[in-house]
């Protein structure tokens, strides 16, 4: 066996290097995957540490429904890796690659024209895999999310949504991808540095804009009413030198009843978002009784886009609970740890632009995956970013993922700091119950993939001795 592997040509070891790594970390997180369902299925009564933080009826809830979530991403897991496999095995990307290049010789453009291809080929691939995908997502949605109470939207919002979001993708990637593939082109012998800047505008950009042009095409937001929670917001960014200049609500119910909030703004520039199934004065899912279709425009809209209906009563967070969440959130950025991941997205960007350069010349990565005659810049992109840096892609995230879990106790602490302990300690319990998360977690599983520590070890951070 040892010497057919030596016998092998390099663009043949290489092919099986990656097959064979894709699919040991899929048997690595099948394994994890399969121990946390141990645990689901053998906990099915509240652990006495657990008693006086939640009741059997939602611990049983949300058992089952991360039960089920586990069981729907170990088959759509396996059919992913599957469809990975028969695409580099039958040479799929070849194939699109040559029918990227019939179409545009069809409208007039030969194969100098590379970029254009390159574009039709993305296209073609992110269609193929919005379709593949769509199955899968639906029934994510419509069987799994609506069975557990989590579901408000309806067929025909769903589907206007997936568009809406394909065109706006394609809007964005195949200008950005073009200008990309024409800089490495035009580089010279340090594109991967002019590569790297050009990214990192990009990402800034987007990042500056998403709230106020990109996310309004699919949300509805509006700015929180005038009033106490308001005042306090305000008052609490202000006493840290927090630059809140705007501060909104988003429509979240409109397609889940799970809650979330964030910041985002550069410089003096901050803005603070709240989904409405956070804030239990604000949520339309804890209103008992909706008009009757007919009786009002705004109704009307909830009818005909939405399922708002009271499936979780009283969601969400009291207006001090907010507050708690919100002294976390911020404390994100008071110790600097929105900036730290930049800094480190940033530094990782660059060592692959580097590594992506030193690379691409080698002929024998576009021959192990069935391009003999042409090297094609995006093709290359593809191979090396996804393929070759896989082992280091995986490492890194683990990485990230303790980091993650280290600033989350630090915001904790944070807000523990401003005096709001025990209203955060509820409003994690609460936030816990309402997204139905499982408390229990086998700890191999919570190592490798729980960014946010598990509910009870922030609880008893929260309560335990202040840490300096």
């Amino acid at each position: 066996m040892l010497r057919e592997i030596l016998a092998l040509s390099v663009e043949d070891k290489i092919f099986y290097a990656v097959l064979f790594f894709s699919w040991t970390v899929y048997v690595w997180e099948a394994y994890l995957a399969y121990r946390q369902r141990k645990i689901y299925r053998a906990t099915v009564h509240v652990p006495t540490e657990l008693g006086k933080i939640m009741d059997s009826e939602t611990f049983e809830k949300s058992r089952l429904y991360q039960l089920d979530k586990s069981n729907f991403g170990f088959w759509s897991g396996l059919y992913s890796e599957f469809e990975g496999t028969l695409i580099l095995l039958l040479g799929g990307i070849p194939f699109l690659w040559k029918l990227s290049g019939h179409l545009t010789a069809h409208f007039g453009f030969g194969p100098e024209y590379e970029i254009s291809q390159s574009l039709v080929f993305l296209m073609l691939a992110t269609l193929f895999s919005a379709f593949t995908g769509l199955p899968w997502s639906l029934y994510n949605t419509f069987v799994i999310e609506e069975k557990h109470g989590f579901n408000q939207q309806t067929i025909g919002f769903f589907l206007k949504d997936a568009l809406k979001k394909f065109a706006v993708t394609q809007c964005i990637l195949l200008p950005v991808t073009s200008l990309l593939l024409y800089i490495i082109k035009i580089g010279g012998d340090y594109f991967f540095i002019y590569a790297w800047l050009f990214t990192l505008i990009v990402s800034l950009i987007l990042v500056t804009i998403y709230a106020d042009y990109i996310a309004p095409l699919f949300d509805k937001f509006t700015p929180l009413p005038d009033g106490e929670l308001r005042s306090e917001i305000e008052s609490m960014a202000k006493s840290i030198s927090f630059p809140l200049t705007k501060l909104y609500v988003v429509e979240g119910s409109k397609r889940s009843s799970h809650s979330n909030a964030y910041f985002y703004g550069f410089f003096k520039n901050k803005r603070i978002v709240l989904f409405d199934t956070l804030l239990e004065d604000y949520s339309p899912l804890n209103q008992s009784e909706e008009k009757e279709p007919g009786t009002g425009e705004e109704n009307e809209t909830v009818v005909n886009e939405s399922k708002a209906k009271p499936k979780n009563k009283k969601q969400g967070c009291s207006n001090p609970e907010v507050l708690a969440v919100l002294g976390h959130e911020l404390g994100h950025w008071k110790l600097g740890h929105t900036v730290k991941n930049i800094v480190i997205s940033q530094m990782n960007s660059f060592l692959c632009f580097f590594l992506f350069a030193v690379l691409i010349g080698r002929k024998e990565l576009f021959m192990a995956f069935g391009f003999y005659d042409t090297q094609p810049t995006l093709i290359g992109l593809m191979i090396i970013f996804q393929f070759i840096f896989s082992p280091y892609n995986e490492l890194l995230s683990f990485c990230m993922t303790v980091l993650s879990r280290r600033f989350e106790f630090q915001a904790d602490a944070f807000a523990r700091g401003m005096g709001r302990s025990s209203e955060l300690y509820s409003a994690l319990i609460k936030l816990n119950k309402d997204n139905l998360g499982f408390p229990v977690a086998d700890w191999l599983f919570s190592m490798w993939h729980y960014s946010h520590p598990p509910l009870l070890e922030r609880l008893r951070a929260l309560t335990g001795p202040k840490q300096d």
